[in-house]
């Protein structure tokens, strides 16, 4: 019996699957199956998972009844063996330790575990950016400032806990991870992080994340869902997620403007909770300013990694 079910949905990802498969076989920790859901996948994807599942009895080929990312993980959690859901992008990368060190973190009382995301381009070593894991578990009011899980690839539920409150939104394709970590936390289960670098996640200009308006439209699901359990955001709420829309779109390189514009709402909002810390906050809004007079070459070669 896994003890972890790595949940893995895929859509157009011949170029980057192979890869991450690879690093879920690395893994030090072997006690997993992964369930990879071809979300109708128009690329030959599918090929590349069917032989990964010929040579590894733990890679399990399956296909989404429904339609999109929500949905696949869905129907592959009510699939699962393992005691813990750990979710997986097919195009993200985990650290060789990620699943030894997850499953030290499962003391009782926590019902999920996240990690530090190292973010790349091309390859993990031209990471120059890396995620922060804030001290203690996650409360509604800071998901709904700034989300430091990012990514499903950098979330692991308690199997149990995950079917326990209807799992993810189906209709939901940006920020689902956010909206389901409110339900999680809104319902009395603990998330908390652990300090160690656990997944590279590539930053790409055509991913989803790369959507920055869609990720907006995303999160106001996110806001009904938190205002169910008596939670609104505070204007430093928002102005800190504009910060984080901001720091997106320097990274992405959207156009000079955009990352401005994000700022000046921030600020707008909450000069202070914008602004603090000044590590980051002063940081961005410099930035953000700075690119506005630069020319795509320096503010690729500043920003984007």
């Amino acid at each position: 019996m896994p003890r972890f079910s790595i949940i893995l949905p895929f859509h157009a990802s011949a170029a980057t699957i192979a890869a991450t498969l690879d690093s879920l076989r690395v893994q030090s920790f072997t006690e997993w199956e992964a369930i990879c859901v071809n979300d109708r996948s128009p690329d030959g994807a599918d090929r590349i998972v069917a032989d990964y599942a010929a040579r590894d009895s733990r890679i399990r080929l399956v296909t989404n009844p429904g339609r999109g990312p929500s949905a696949a993980r869905n129907h592959a959690a009510g699939l699962a063996a393992g005691e813990y859901l750990a979710f997986c992008d097919a195009d993200d990368l985990w650290t060789p330790g990620k699943l030894a060190e997850t499953i030290q973190g499962f003391t009782p009382g926590v019902a999920g575990l996240y990690g530090q995301i190292g973010f790349f381009t091309a390859t993990p070593e031209d990471c120059r950016t890396r995620s922060t894991v804030p001290a203690g578990a996650l409360t509604i009011s800071g998901l709904l400032a700034e989300n430091p899980v990012c990514t499903m690839s950098n979330l692991t539920v308690r199997r149990d806990v995950f079917l326990g409150v209807g799992g993810l939104d189906p209709d939901a394709v940006h920020n689902e991870d956010l909206e389901l970590l409110i339900r999680l936390v809104g319902e009395g289960h603990r998330i908390a992080g652990l300090d160690s670098l656990q997944v590279w996640y590539r930053t790409t200009p055509t991913g989803l994340s790369s959507d920055l308006l869609a990720m907006r439209i995303g999160r106001q699901r996110a806001l009904r869902t938190a205002a169910r359990y008596g939670v609104t955001p505070t204007p430093a709420n928002e102005a800190v997620y504009f910060r984080y829309l901001a720091r997106r779109a320097l990274r992405l390189d959207t156009g000079p403007a955009e990352a401005w514009r994000f700022t000046r709402a921030g600020l707008r909002q909450s000069a202070a909770g914008f602004l603090s810390p000044p590590r980051r906050g002063l940081a961005t809004a410099l930035a953000s300013a700075l690119s506005l007079i630069l020319t795509r070459r320096l503010r690729h070669a500043l920003f984007s990694h």
